[in-house]
């Protein structure tokens, strides 16, 4: 299922989040084929998981797109429309991901918000690392840790990790330094502490790890950010993926390195679905 709201580009000021209906039903998306979005892959863009129509994270993710929209020089209608548009795709979506993709056309705010079911989800991953040449990896770079749609490097190297048997990829720099996965954040538990990469290596500042992660501190785990070479995790005692779509999740191998789920892991999960079961 997937429905859509779009802003008119003809410049009209919008007084109230429109809502384009059919026959009582949401209008499919219609995108030009002119649009940098389809045309360049020009564009930023959010995802966000909902729960029987109820979204996680929607003020932090608008906040995102903001930043990363401004990166970009992308114009943007006023972001409490956007955020009205996303909790009334969720609410017609239910349960699924809400996307929200923004990109200029012809000097115009240009944004479509689009729901989908929930794709196939792990109950536990096995990554298999992958040297990302195209990652910022802490050296500057005008884009670095913005969310753009140009995904075509990471999805290609989940697809060299699926060839090889893992589940998904996980980024390291050439000079072997972990990044992030193609559509995730990472942890590790090293003696009781919480290790991850810092995001001055260009990672995307990710909403899931911020909300968990708040979590960690409130239990007084303690976290340390760092550029740390793939070869600290043959100290981990537990790895981690997060993402909103598919929460806090145990990654049980990375590459020929063994792991089981641990117990800081599911305390995390445990706390984040009261999270969930708290939204309004």
């Amino acid at each position: 299922m997937i429905v859509a709201y779009r802003l008119p580009t003809d410049g009209a000021v919008v007084n109230e989040a429109p809502l384009v209906l059919r026959n009582g039903r949401p209008v499919a998306p219609t995108i030009s084929v002119f649009d940098p979005l389809v045309v360049r892959g020009d564009g930023c863009f959010e995802a966000l998981r909902c729960y029987a129509g109820r979204l996680i994270g929607l003020a932090e993710h608008l906040e995102r797109l903001a930043r990363s929209a401004a990166a970009m020089d992308i114009p943007l209608p006023p972001v409490p429309y956007i955020g009205e548009w996303a909790r009334q795709v969720a609410a017609y979506q239910g349960d699924g991901v809400v996307r929200i993709y923004a990109s200029d056309l012809d000097g115009n705010p240009n944004v479509h918000v689009l729901s989908s079911s929930l794709p196939p989800l792990h109950g536990e991953l096995r990554l298999l690392e992958v040297v990302a040449p195209w990652h910022p990896a802490g050296h500057p770079w005008e884009l670095a840790g913005v969310k753009t749609l140009s995904y075509a490097p990471n999805m290609a190297a989940g697809r060299v990790a699926r060839a090889a048997g893992f589940d998904e990829a996980l980024l390291v720099s050439r000079e072997g330094l972990v990044l992030e996965g193609p559509t995730f954040t990472v942890f590790w538990l090293v003696d009781g502490v919480i290790e991850t990469p810092t995001l001055d290596l260009g990672i995307l500042d990710s909403v899931t790890r911020r909300i968990v992660f708040g979590h960690a501190r409130a239990f007084g785990i303690r976290i340390q950010e760092g550029h740390y070479p793939s070869s600290r995790l043959d100290h981990a005692v537990e790895v981690a993926y997060l993402s909103s779509v598919t929460e806090v999740t145990p990654v049980v191998a990375v590459g020929d390195r063994l792991f089981q789920p641990g117990p800081v892991t599911a305390r995390l999960a445990r706390a984040y679905q009261a999270d969930i079961a708290k939204i309004d």
